[in-house]
C-alpha cells in the first residue's frame, strides 16, 4: 500500500494542475505492481570464539522511581565471551562478568553512589562481581532469539532470559581484519529475587523504587581473523 502512495499523490497533483483547453486529457498510467525486494543473503560469518569489543558495548538498566520516571543507570566495566555459530544457535554460549563498583548514574547526590554499592543495595564489598552464564540459546525468528542463563547477583543465582536481536556482521575488513557481529538484547528480573528488596513499594503503591529491573544491552564482538587472500601463483620460468 505504501509503495503506491507516491503515484496516487502525483496523479492528484496532475488533476489539480491547469490543462491546455485544446488537448485531450490522457488516462493516467496504471500504478506499477508492488514487489518486495528479496533480502540480501547473510554474510557467511565464521563460527568460533568471539570477545566483547568494549568500545562498542553498553549495559543499561532502568527502574521505576515513584511511578514518575524510569530511572536509568549503567555499568561501565563489564566483559563477555561468546562462542557463536550463526547456523546452529543451540551450540552458541555466552559468559559475562560485570564489575558492580563501576555503577554510573546521572548527577548522583553526594554519597549516593556509595549508598547504592553499600550493604542495602549491591553490597559490592561482599559480592564483587555480577555474572551471567547461558544455559540455553534458541531462535525465535530469522534474526531474533532468546538466551536463557544463570544470573548471579548479590550472591544469589537465578535464571534470567534475554530477548536478543542479531544485527548481523561481516567476515572482516582491511581496517578491521577480524569477523565482527553485533547484538541488541533486553530483559527484566525482580531484584527482590536476588535479596535486594530495600525500597520496593508496598503492594498497590508506587512509593519507592520498583522491584522490576529492566536491562538493555548493545554489544559488538570480534572473532576469528579475516582469511588471507591466496597469492596468485608465480609464472613458471622458461627452462
Amino acid at each position: 500500500m505504501r509503495s503506491i502512495l507516491p503515484v496516487v499523490a502525483l496523479l492528484a497533483l496532475a488533476a489539480c494542475s491547469p490543462q491546455p483547453a485544446d488537448k485531450t486529457a490522457e488516462a493516467p498510467a496504471a500504478a506499477a505492481p508492488t514487489t518486495t525486494a528479496p533480502k540480501p543473503p547473510k554474510a557467511d560469518i565464521p563460527a568460533g570464539d568471539y570477545t566483547l569489543d568494549k568500545h562498542h558495548a553498553t549495559l543499561v538498566f532502568r527502574v521505576s522511581h515513584l511511578g514518575f520516571s524510569n530511572y536509568t543507570g549503567a555499568f561501565a566495566d563489564f566483559d563477555a565471551k561468546l562462542h557463536f555459530d550463526q547456523n546452529n544457535a543451540a551450540v552458541s554460549t555466552l559468559e559475562a562478568t560485570v564489575n558492580p563498583t563501576s555503577l554510573t548514574i546521572p548527577a548522583p547526590p553526594e554519597g549516593f553512589l556509595a549508598e547504592l554499592t553499600g550493604p542495602q543495595w549491591l553490597n559490592t564489598a561482599t559480592y564483587p562481581a555480577i555474572t551471567f552464564k547461558s544455559t540455553k540459546v534458541e531462535t525465535t525468528g530469522p534474526d531474533t532469539g532468546k538466551v536463557t542463563g544463570d544470573l548471579t547477583l548479590h550472591g544469589v543465582t537465578k535464571p534470567v532470559t534475554l530477548d536478543v536481536t542479531y544485527n548481523g556482521g561481516y567476515t572482516g575488513h582491511p581496517m578491521d581484519p577480524h569477523a565482527r557481529i553485533g547484538f541488541s538484547a533486553k530483559g527484566a528480573f525482580k531484584r527482590s529475587d536476588f535479596g535486594i528488596a530495600y525500597g520496593v513499594p508496598a503492594p498497590g503503591s508506587t512509593m519507592g523504587v520498583s522491584d522490576e529491573v529492566q536491562v538493555a544491552i548493545e554489544a559488538e564482538f570480534s572473532g576469528p581473523p579475516l582469511a588471507a587472500t591466496p597469492s596468485p601463483a608465480a609464472p613458471a620460468s622458461n627452462p
